[in-house]
């Protein structure tokens, strides 16, 4: 999918772009219509709205089915290879998961199990999740950051839970939770300016 690029201002820093930053969401929902999957695409939007980007999201729901067999990677079709090499390959990652059994659901881990220990080195990754209430919130700190840490990923300070009652169906209806999603662009944006422009050995030393 694409979502309208713009050029524009993160905060009060102008962002001087010669080309699109490469923006690559994962949702980790096993359902469509998803909360997490609208999570993802309202955080995309806002990205979308502060700089120029090509936008790919990646779903689950979409292959799952031919993830779930594979126990290596050259086991994986086709489809699912192409969308690793896009995560590898991404200036900036937007993941996210439902909370579910106190974590990230199991396909989002096993997608991730195939991704290059070392390719996400220095890679800016601004987390998400959504759970039934805030008590679920610390599954960004005590799952998702951990996880991206083991592959030295840029994990943003900031990250956006999302729960049940910030929702009216699939839709966001939360204005605290829109305002969060803003600042967490706003601050990304600096972020994947400068791992764009830093080798990756200067990130990962």
């Amino acid at each position: 999918m694409s979502l309208p690029a713009t050029r524009g201002v993160a905060g009060s820093s102008f962002i001087d772009m010669t080309a699109a930053y490469r923006v690559v969401a994962v949702s980790g929902s096993l359902h469509e219509p998803s909360k997490t999957t609208a999570l993802i695409r309202a955080i995309g939007a806002a990205i979308a709205e502060r700089a120029e980007i090509e936008f790919e999201l990646i779903e689950l729901t979409d292959i799952g089915p031919a993830l779930a067999g594979a126990l290596r990677r050259d086991q994986l079709p086709l489809q699912v290879e192409e969308k690793i090499v896009a995560i590898e390959q991404a200036d900036l990652l937007i993941v996210g998961s439902p909370v579910y059994r106190a974590s990230f659901t199991g396909l989002f881990k096993h997608l991730f199990d195939f991704v290059g220990q070392y390719e996400l080195v220095g890679k800016p990754v601004l987390l998400a999740a959504t759970g039934g209430g805030e008590r679920h919130a610390l599954i960004i700190e005590h799952q998702l950051r951990p996880l991206f840490a083991f592959f030295q990923a840029l994990t943003l300070p900031l990250g956006v839970y999302a729960s049940d009652t910030d929702f009216a169906g699939y839709v966001i209806e939360s204005e605290v939770l829109r305002s969060r999603i803003a600042l967490a662009a706003e601050r990304a944006l600096p972020l994947v300016g400068y791992a764009a422009t830093r080798p990756v050995e200067l990130l990962a030393g």
